[in-house]
């Protein structure tokens, strides 16, 4: 079925940066929105950008000017340019597929990578 795949989580240092990429694979015909949530302990599961099909995206408050999500329609592939991180950016960062449409005609489905964690700290 349908996976997602994410790459690029890790540690670094606050002020620093960090690229997550996460690509979609499986029979999908097309996929009307990606994005990337993040949930810290103890806290509930938030958006941190989204961007549709056609380009629009949506970013929490907390990232506006220091993250940047971009996609490329024709991999399924989703990316977040994370720079100038801070403390409280630590969290479980778990990509998003919403909308999904596969060849077969079925959905639409919304789909969940299994998190990769991102920690800054000095």
């Amino acid at each position: 079925q349908v996976q997602l795949v994410e790459s690029g989580g890790g540690l670094v240092q606050p002020g620093g940066s960090l690229r997550l990429s996460c690509a979609a694979s499986g029979s999908i015909f097309s996929i009307y929105a990606m994005g990337w949530y993040r949930q810290a302990p103890g806290k509930q599961r938030e958006l941190v950008a989204a961007i549709t099909s056609g380009g629009s995206t949506n970013y929490a408050d907390s990232v506006k000017g220091r993250f940047t999500i971009s996609r490329d329609n024709a991999k399924n592939t989703v990316y977040l340019q994370m720079n100038s991180l801070k403390p409280e950016d630590t969290a479980v960062y778990y990509c998003n597929a919403e909308g999904v449409i596969r060849y077969d005609g079925g959905g639409p489905y919304d789909y969940w990578g299994q998190g990769t964690q991102v920690t800054v700290s000095s």
